[in-house]
């Protein structure tokens, strides 16, 4: 479009902004038709709100594939989650109720459990998300923006900006076709210092209706140092009491969660 020197600073100034609010309506509509889209790829709206609890178990492989443990997460609604990795009969715990995070880690001689910063929490807090960060993400108070179109391994993904209500920022990559996840990368904030996070997901099965990632690679970026996850079994809906997922009481014993929630 041509604009002559006759259109005042002032008419040029309201058809810039104009221009602007036009341009941001279409981004919001797109991101939020692109929610939408991953919610209905995962197998809707009411089959992910009928998942209540989520367990999947498989190996946790670490050290470039030199150690395999045993391992397992247990995710339920109100932000609690619970991860464990047994080896040679030692089970690391790391879990967060939904208001404050702890651990156990027998690895460095500690049998009982400590309570862990808030900082430490971050990661666990954006896993226990049943649904993943896009799902009803308004609800959640964050921020989507439309990041443009990343490629990833070889697929032109789709890259959504994500901010949450303190500022830390997740980069969200979608498959073009199918709307799921298939990147992610968190920059926070811990103990003072940024950290920049890679999670690839994949291999993705469905679990009571609904498609989870049984593939997770994860690392910070640019370190060949990855922790690999690869998951054999999914269950939904165990009842998995609130106590698993908060401190344990005086005198207690953490060990693994069966697979039947007990």
């Amino acid at each position: 479009m041509y604009l002559t020197r006759r259109f005042s600073r002032s008419v040029l100034a309201l058809f810039v902004l104009a221009l602007s609010a036009g341009a941001t309506r279409v981004r919001a509509a797109d991101v939020d038709e692109i929610a939408q889209k991953n919610a209905e790829a995962k197998g809707g709206m009411a089959q992910l709100q009928a998942i209540k609890t989520l367990r999947r178990s498989g190996k946790l492989i670490v050290n470039g594939g030199l150690l395999k443990l045993d391992y397992a997460q247990m995710q339920k609604r109100g932000g609690m989650i619970r991860d464990e990795a047994t080896l040679q009969g030692l089970t690391v715990v790391q879990a967060y109720d939904g208001t404050e995070g702890w651990q156990v880690n027998p690895f460095q001689g500690r049998k009982d459990a400590e309570r862990t910063p808030p900082d430490d929490n971050k990661g666990l807090i954006e896993d226990s998300d049943i649904d993943g960060p896009l799902v009803d993400y308004k609800a959640k108070h964050y921020q989507l923006e439309d990041a443009g179109t990343e490629d990833v391994d070889g697929t032109p993904a789709l890259k959504l900006k994500l901010t949450r209500p303190g500022g830390d920022i997740e980069y969200i990559y979608l498959d073009p076709d199918h709307f799921l996840e298939i990147r992610s990368i968190s920059l926070r904030t811990e103990h003072g210092v940024p950290v920049e996070m890679q999670v690839d997901y994949g291999d993705y099965e469905k679990v009571a209706g609904v498609y989870f990632p049984f593939s997770i690679v994860s690392g910070k970026k640019g370190s060949s140092d990855k922790q690999v996850i690869e998951f054999d079994k999914g269950q939904a809906n165990l009842e998995i009491k609130d106590a698993k997922f908060q401190f344990p009481k005086p005198g207690v014993t953490v060990g693994p969660v069966s697979p039947t929630g007990d």
